[in-house]
């Protein structure tokens, strides 16, 4: 099978469309298991757009946007047609028609489908919250979130976490390494709202080696080792002992459903 794409959703409001739309059309291939979706919205500027037409660069990846902004939108075809990225724009099609059937110039203003309620802004919220503690950066953030996801490395823990921050729940992260010390913060928490994932050995060597290939290093480092992420699984699955947490094996799930037993746990 060849190699799975990395999806990049890009918008200048919310990117909840886009979203939509990818899993929409990820229905229609059950056979795939694209966990790596990551979503940019709120695009400011050019140079913000481009920085991250260039990540999505180094990883051949597929664009999804749906920018209203003529010039966002120009710069992204002028830019794929140039490196041959395969991107899909969602909403200039059906603009294009509209105008040219009745005449009528579109607003071309960003998230003007969203009222500015409550309900929007906790969204916005929680995606902020996402970002700005995934991947462990401040321990103190457990405190404030609704859910804390633990895991060893490429269980999802990221890709999760934004999922179910666009369901208005703020949720941190911490990638579990035998060799760093445990934050205090996990014991001082409810255990209910910290949930442990985990996946097999054999399932994880094969995802991190393609990240290493992806990346062009070594596929044959001990991060890709079977007998070093067995010792990694091994150190976490005590520890979601010690915390008497829920724990959820990822290996077969796509992001969606494991956010949904996650959910069900509220």
């Amino acid at each position: 099978m060849s190699k799975q794409p990395i999806i990049y959703i890009l918008s200048d409001s919310i990117g909840e469309t886009a979203q939509k739309v990818v899993s929409a059309v990820l229905v229609q291939f059950p056979e795939l298991k694209l966990t790596d979706i990551r979503r940019y919205p709120f695009i400011e500027d050019e140079k913000m757009l481009l920085d991250i037409l260039n990540e999505v660069l180094k990883e051949n990846g597929i664009i999804v946007h749906t920018l209203v902004s003529k010039k966002f939108v120009r710069l992204v075809v002028d830019f794929c047609k140039e490196t041959g990225l395969s991107y899909v724009d969602v909403m200039s099609p059906l603009t294009r028609v509209l105008h040219a059937k009745t005449g009528t110039s579109p607003l071309e203003e960003p998230g003007a489908l969203h009222k500015l309620d409550e309900h929007y802004f906790s969204r916005v919220s929680a995606i902020e919250f996402a970002v700005k503690y995934d991947d462990g950066k401040d321990p103190r953030s457990f405190l404030l979130a609704d859910f804390v996801l633990l895991g060893v490395s490429r269980t999802s823990k990221t890709p999760l976490s934004m999922y179910l921050a666009n369901n208005n729940f703020k949720v941190a992260n911490l990638p579990i390494i035998p060799e760093a010390a445990v934050p205090k913060e996990l014991f001082e928490i409810d255990p209910a709202k910290i949930i442990g994932l985990t996946s097999s050995a054999h399932s994880l060597m094969k995802i991190r080696k393609s990240r290493l290939r992806t990346l062009g290093l070594n596929e044959d480092a001990s991060y890709s080792s079977e007998t070093r992420i067995a010792e990694e699984l091994a150190f976490a699955n005590e520890l979601y002992q010690q915390l008497g947490i829920q724990v959820i094996d990822v290996e077969h799930r796509a992001i969606e459903e494991t956010a949904a037993l996650i959910c069900a746990l509220t």
